[in-house]
């Protein structure tokens, strides 16, 4: 059992930050799950045990995004986001088609990068010139592209999409880093991916959710592994999937429905960035990198206005228990990521430190 003087402000980007509940319900997994005398790292996934959590996780996703019963199917997957930059055109893209890209940060980037291993694919619109530090607007989407993918939230660059394009043609979305943070109408997207890691559960299961009709249009001949039909097929059980983190990520569905599902925590989760950004947007020792209509909820992104002083800083905060603070290297300073489980508490102690520095710098006590 962890106790209060061992336990982090945990602000890591991924892996990331789970309730503790969901901890300890997996520690006690691991020992003995569901009273079999196995633990969850070697029972079988064909067991009935498993079976039952695989079912609950996809049912429960379905239920938390108000997907169910509209033609969608939730899978969890191998191989992270990453992969899906690869699946999706496989599954999506038409032989001699082509597909539309936003292009909002260093994971857009990748993606757009294995898209053009399968035909046209035309970006849309960039901010990669302004070191992505905004999410374009006012652009126009081929009518004729097989889908336009986007990414909705920039771990990196501290940006998230405040809405989405009204368009004709499947909409695709990387959610890595805010699925269930937020309300949105998500029957809008014809298919939604995220890793687990960064707002779920821990690494090594993906989230997929399909809407089954625009599968199978392709022409393509797709190996078995990255074909979503057979993996819908299977019942997200094609080959042996992550067990212990598909069995992590449905305790912390449960107890984000425990919270009161997303509306729940969408309004803490507004808590939390308003009371970070309006100490940012105050202290004169800092400023934010992203345009202020454009910052992410999830991973608030600063620097200091003169790094010389980032060593007292850094003291600071380390000393105060917080950890996992520190920025991308494409972007410097520091990044506090805000994910569910993230209490409010812990915010507040990350802007008493900042408040303490002003203090420090300016003389005071």
């Amino acid at each position: 059992m962890l106790t209060d003087t061992m336990k982090k402000h945990n602000y890591s980007a991924g892996p990331c930050i789970l309730p503790q509940e969901v901890f300890e319900k997996s520690a006690a997994a691991i020992l003995d799950f569901n009273n079999s005398g196995l633990s969850i790292l070697e029972i079988s996934h064909r067991s009935k045990d498993f079976v039952a959590v695989m079912d609950e996780a996809r049912a429960l996703v379905l239920e938390l995004l108000g997907l169910t019963g509209k033609g969608y199917q939730a899978l969890f997957l191998h191989g992270g986001a990453s992969l899906e930059f690869l699946m999706v055109p496989y599954n999506l893209m038409k032989e001699n088609g082509k597909a539309a890209y936003l292009d909002t940060g260093t994971w857009a980037s990748g993606a757009i990068k294995e898209a053009k291993n399968f035909g046209e694919t035309v970006v849309v619109a960039s901010s990669k010139t302004e070191n992505y530090n905004h999410i374009p607007k006012n652009f126009e989407v081929p009518a004729d592209a097989d889908y336009l993918h986007c990414t909705s939230n920039n771990t990196i660059f501290g940006t998230q999409m405040q809405s989405f394009p009204e368009i004709d043609i499947p909409l695709v979305c990387d959610m890595s880093s805010d699925i269930f943070s937020r309300v949105l109408d998500f029957s809008k997207f014809d298919l939604i991916y995220a890793g687990a890691q960064k707002n779920m559960g821990p690494a090594g299961a993906t989230l997929v959710l399909i809407k089954e009709d625009i599968l199978g249009k392709t022409g393509r001949n797709i190996p078995s592994m990255l074909d979503y039909q057979k993996h819908i097929a299977a019942e997200s059980m094609y080959n042996t999937p992550p067990v212990f983190a598909v069995y992590a990520s449905l305790l912390t569905l449960q107890w984000l429905k425990a919270q009161g599902g997303i509306a729940a925590i969408e309004k803490i989760n507004n808590a939390k960035a308003e009371l970070l950004y309006n100490e940012i947007d105050r202290n004169p020792y800092f400023r934010g990198t992203a345009n202020k209509g454009d910052r992410s909820h999830m991973n608030a992104t600063f620097l200091l206005e003169d790094e010389t002083q980032a060593p007292i800083f850094d003291a600071m905060w380390k000393e105060a228990g917080i950890s996992g603070i520190p920025g991308h290297r494409s972007v410097g300073g520091y990044r506090a990521s805000m994910y569910n489980a993230l209490p409010l508490e812990s915010v507040q102690v990350l802007v008493d430190v900042m408040r303490s520095f002003e203090r420090k710098m300016t003389g005071g006590l």
